[in-house]
């Protein structure tokens, strides 16, 4: 029996679609799913779950992380600890599956191997064709680095508290299981003998610096670095300091909805977002509301005019700057908190409510 997890935020509902269908077409019965919904818009959220309503081997877990930073490894970790079966899979929401992947998939079982298999991707031109997955023309095909459906034992992956929800954003929390897992002394077998799921194409909207939800422009770096620093050090288990696999516990995110507690009103002085960043620790069961606007621009080239002077002056951060840095701080040590944030380029103002 097999788990396979797929995780979702405001994806084409046409590609969430094709995607349920050829789990629906599955020769093999042995399995169920859980589609893990991280913080979708509410409008979308409504006709998601009337979608899935129309298959009754899906369980939707829907996450109220609006406004959040994607965490792919916490939405996996949800469905993680609600498995009963023996194995379990990750997979896109974007693919299309081989009408035989799971009666295939499930002859890879094994407590001692992980099995991920081949992509072949589709352009936008054939991604749009309503057809038999044979029928499909791959445009191109990934290789070993494509990492992003695989076949787990559970119980392992549940030893190793799953996968890394230090992750944010898009990249490596893929690779960095595999990692883990070898480390761990399994054995991590590529199938690519034959292609057995279809990736549609779709726009990285996800990325968008015109979006105001948040997006912190290093942060693939970031997961990169930090996916190299496990391997060299043999990292094995994850998630050791704030849990793994919480759910969203609607109670606290309510609280986002009501009047904040505390309020700090800020520019974009350098002493003052470090001051502030500090300062969360100091709050406690309360709900914070952070506001930064950038001073004036003859302000900062008065400040800089005093620097080159070898004057007293104030140091000003960009905003861009800024928003990395109260990422980073919510990435590290925030993540499971109930919180809202944006980041308006266009007017340069920052806002982060959170319940600590």
């Amino acid at each position: 029996m097999l788990t396979i997890t797929i995780t979702n935020r405001n994806r084409d509902l046409r590609i969430v679609k094709n995607c349920l269908d050829s789990l629906k077409r599955q020769s093999n019965s042995h399995f169920e799913v859980t589609l893990v919904d991280y913080g979708s818009d509410p409008t979308y959220l409504k006709t998601l779950q009337e979608l899935v309503r129309l298959y009754g081997f899906i369980t939707l877990i829907h996450c109220e992380t609006q406004q959040q930073l994607w965490n792919k490894s916490r939405a996996i970790n949800i469905a993680l600890k609600k498995c009963e079966t023996p194995y379990f899979m990750v997979g896109d929401i974007d693919l299309m599956f081989h009408p035989e992947f799971v009666e295939k998939a499930l002859t890879f079982g094994d407590h001692n191997k992980v099995t991920y298999f081949k992509y072949g991707f589709l352009s936008k031109e054939e991604s749009l064709k309503q057809q038999d997955f044979h029928n499909y023309k791959v445009a191109f095909y990934g290789g070993e680095e494509v990492t992003g459906t695989t076949l787990f034992p559970a119980k392992v992956l549940k030893s190793v508290h799953g996968y890394d929800e230090f992750y944010h954003g898009w990249g490596a929390e893929d690779t960095d299981i595999h990692i883990r897992l070898k480390n761990a002394g399994l054995s991590i077998y590529y199938h690519e003998t034959e292609t057995l799921v279809k990736h549609q194409w779709h726009p990285k909207a996800y990325r968008s610096k015109s979006s105001t939800h948040p997006f912190h422009s290093k942060l693939e770096k970031i997961n990169h670095a930090y996916m190299i620093n496990s391997e060299h050090n043999n990292v094995t288990v994850a998630n050791l300091s704030q849990g793994w696999g919480l759910p969203t516990e609607k109670e606290f995110y309510d609280k986002l909805n009501l009047q904040e507690d505390l309020t700090l009103t800020l520019n974009n002085n350098q002493d003052q977002i470090d001051a502030a960043l500090a300062h969360l620790k100091n709050v406690k069961n309360k709900t914070l509301l952070i506001q930064i606007t950038p001073v004036a621009l003859k302000v900062r080239i008065k400040e800089q005019l005093k620097e080159r002077l070898g004057k007293k002056h104030q140091s000003f951060l960009d905003m861009e700057v800024i928003n990395n840095m109260l990422l980073i701080e919510i990435i590290k040590n925030y993540r499971n908190q109930a919180y809202n944030y944006s980041f308006d380029r266009e007017k340069e103002t920052i806002q982060l409510k959170i319940v600590l």
